[in-house]
């Protein structure tokens, strides 16, 4: 056994790298600060904010810096002092919020909002798809803008969680709507949602086996109301009947039967996913013709385009009107009117979404460890990501899959 000498300078494998080495761990990742704008919604349409104070004091004691428009919470009832004492910036010009890093934003981006991007930046938005047009997309590609709509992101479980929360809080806030106006004072039948004893109870017909679907069917359930499923999904029904638990009156979707069911209905509640197969409209004009006179409905899809064909998209301001002498109410913001309820939900799934961009090192190192923001995003630095709008919008895209793996 030959001795090796302690002296560096004897052995040349100290100067050739070829001697053994402690191992190296690997080195963390490099925590990136973000700086998060948070603009003032047009608070006569839309009311929600997207982070709330607790969720900006979080992201603040983790390094990252909110700005936040002056009024923007005011919608959902968070004042100035709510969110600077919890960390975040009051700004007065909201020039600033432009230019931030992220920025996140209840409803869509207008143009006159895009024109205002510095570029280069990456922004959280509702897409309401269905209300967009060719220029919103080339204004965020033109500014190569990274754009992430909330209704696409996923989460582990393979799930759309904000479309699955504000579905909830649609479904469970329509059924109230409803009550409203079934009531004189907005020219309804003057008659109570629900049952009272030796009353026949309301009855509601309801579109769909989702998530809003049952959550409106829980409320009027829980009213009294007696409450007609209908559905295009058999296997949907059963599963809808084991959450409800309890029986329920469920049919497979047929006009004929649909039809029947909506001669004697007092509200109809369209919670179709209209990204499923499907007709394009479950109940045509001519079905709502026969409803009776001051009969109630709510369309949920209607951000998707409808699946009631009367249906028309209007917003908070004037979301009613009369057809066919039915009451409708159709807006694509139905959440907005709790919006406290709403905003506290959005914040719970967006500010872990910020955290961990921060501690990945910023927005591509997510991309490519997070499965579910990656499918959020529709335009990547300019590059259009989405194949359906780009057939929809005749816009050349291509897969984000390919482009992480180029970038």
């Amino acid at each position: 056994m030959v001795e090796q000498s302690s002296d560096s300078a004897a052995n040349p494998l100290f100067y050739t790298g070829l001697a053994p080495q402690e191992e190296m761990l690997e080195i963390g990742k490099k925590q990136k600060k973000l700086t998060i704008g948070i603009p003032r919604e047009d608070q006569q349409f839309e009311k929600r904010i997207g982070l709330t104070p607790e969720a900006v004091e979080v992201l603040v004691n983790n390094g990252h810096d909110v700005l936040i428009e002056k009024d923007a919470g005011n919608g959902a009832l968070y004042k100035r002092n709510d969110y600077s004492e919890h960390g975040g910036f009051i700004v007065e010009n909201n020039a600033k919020i432009w230019h931030a890093d992220v920025i996140i934003k209840v409803a869509p981006f207008t143009i006159t909002e895009i024109e205002k991007l510095k570029g280069n930046q990456v922004v959280f938005s509702a897409l309401h798809l269905y209300q967009q047009h060719k220029e919103y997309m080339q204004g965020l590609m033109k500014k190569k803008i990274t754009a992430i709509a909330f209704e696409n992101l996923k989460n582990e479980y393979g799930s759309y969680p904000i479309v699955q929360s504000m579905s909830s809080i649609s479904g469970s806030t329509a059924i109230i709507i409803a009550a409203e106006l079934l009531s004189n004072i907005t020219g309804g039948k003057g008659v109570l949602l629900g049952g009272v004893t030796g009353i026949t109870p309301t009855e509601v017909v309801i579109l769909g086996a989702g998530t809003a679907a049952e959550s409106a069917i829980r409320a009027a359930l829980g009213f009294g109301s007696f409450v007609k499923v209908f559905d295009t999904s058999v296997q949907k029904l059963e599963q809808l009947q084991e959450n409800i638990g309890m029986r329920l009156h469920t049919s497979i979707y047929h006009p004929q039967v649909l039809t029947r069911a909506l001669q004697s209905a007092d509200v109809l509640i369209g919670a179709v996913d209209l990204m499923q197969k499907g007709p394009r409209f479950f109940v045509t004009e001519d079905m709502v013709k026969i409803m009776k006179k001051g009969a109630v409905i709510i369309d949920l899809a209607v951000d998707q385009g409808g699946c009631i064909e009367t249906s028309e998209c209007r917003n908070l301001l004037d979301p009613l009107f009369k057809k066919h002498d039915v009451l409708h109410y159709s807006v694509a913001n139905i959440p907005s009117r709790v919006a406290r309820t709403a905003s506290i939900a959005l914040s719970n799934i967006l500010s872990p979404i910020m955290l961990e961009m921060g501690a990945a090192g910023g927005l591509k190192p997510l991309l490519k460890e997070n499965v579910g923001v990656r499918k959020g995003v529709y335009i990547y630095n300019g590059i259009l990501t989405n194949e359906r709008i780009g057939s929809e919008f005749d816009l050349p895209y291509k897969d984000i899959e390919l482009l992480m793996a180029a970038f």
